[in-house]
């Protein structure tokens, strides 16, 4: 019987208690750190793992574990992505992979000189009606993409932001990076890479909370000479309203809805129909805030699949740069307007 593949946590704030949860499922805890030391003994204490302070403590005692998941805040993905690679463990980092471009190709460069794994978290691919689309895709089903429309309108309140690093331009990044990179994947994992972007962003409801906008309006070329638009907020009132995806082809319309692209609301396509999709996971519950849906459990899967029986992985470190190069893209036009 093989080993069961042992993890480490970098960062124990709210999502890492998700992936603790999912790693005990597939494979063993071995180890968790965090800055904030009682969050890392309690979470190690839950599971019987170790606690350590700081990163390079872990990586310099934890020598028996394969995996290191960074869970870390956004703006410290790729130096503590590099420490790992460096240190010889394979790495699962969360999304963003890293809030700019150089950063990510920094990431590759390491895994690569190192010979180690680095997996992205895509987790809304797993998501039943979005899975069942790219397949239809793929077989050809909607003929030529036309366009595609995006829609993203979620609640974020001071609460939210409240003593955290999330709001800070240098750590945090942008609310394309925090709340809608998973939706910006999907974009490019259904419609292609994007050429062109236009965008007009501003902050109407979060000055002096958080350093960046809290709304945007996008338009998108994409090579295959698709276009496309998002619209995106964290203005929406009281609460989240809708994480929608509008696919119009030369022999379909498909839109998949509800608050967290876990909803097939719509389809017309010639001499096709999607029937009995299964019913997803929920959504990340955060308190008073649900997240995306909830699939870490498919990643691990994947990630014990690939290190133990030579899988193929399902989401690599090219396709994280790439989400990252596509908000950087709306982001710069955003600044140049």
């Amino acid at each position: 019987m093989k080993e069961k593949v042992k993890f480490a946590i970098v960062g124990c704030g709210r999502i890492a208690q998700r992936h603790a949860e999912h790693i005990s499922n597939f494979g063993i805890l071995t180890a968790v750190c965090d800055i904030e030391y009682e969050k890392a003994e309690k979470l190690g204490n839950q599971y019987s793992a170790k606690s350590y302070n700081s990163i390079e403590e872990l990586l310099k005692n934890e020598t028996d574990t394969d995996v290191v998941s960074i869970c870390s805040p956004n703006g410290l993905h790729a130096e503590h992505t590099i420490k790992a690679l460096d240190s010889g463990y394979h790495v699962l980092c969360e999304k963003p992979m890293a809030i700019n471009v150089h950063d990510c190709g920094r990431m590759i460069q390491a895994a690569e000189r190192n010979n180690r794994r680095l997996f992205a978290i895509k987790q809304n691919r797993f998501n039943p009606p979005v899975a069942a689309v790219k397949k239809a895709i793929d077989e050809g089903r909607f003929g030529k993409i036309y366009s595609v429309q995006l829609n993203c309108f979620w609640n974020r309140n001071e609460d939210y932001y409240e003593n955290s690093w999330k709001g800070t331009k240098d750590i945090d990044g942008g609310t394309l990076y925090t709340q809608f990179s998973h939706f910006i994947d999907l974009l490019y994992w259904l419609i292609g890479d994007v050429k062109k972007a236009n965008a007009f962003i501003s902050n109407y409801h979060h000055q002096g909370i958080i350093e960046f906008e809290d709304t945007g309006v996008v338009s998108l070329e994409f090579y295959n000479g698709a276009i496309g638009g998002i619209n995106y907020t964290v203005n929406s009132y009281g609460g989240n309203m809708e994480g929608s995806l509008t696919i119009f082809g030369e022999k379909g319309t498909v839109k998949i809805g509800g608050q967290y692209l876990n909803e097939l609301e719509y389809q017309n396509i010639e001499n096709f129909k999607f029937e009995n999709l299964p019913k997803g996971n929920t959504a990340n519950n955060y308190g008073h805030y649900q997240g995306s849906m909830s699939n870490h459990d498919e990643v691990y899967k994947n990630v014990v699949d690939v290190l133990s029986n030579g899988g193929s992985i399902i989401t690599n470190s090219f396709e994280g740069l790439k989400t990252v190069e596509i908000i950087d893209k709306i982001y710069q036009a955003a600044k140049n307007n």
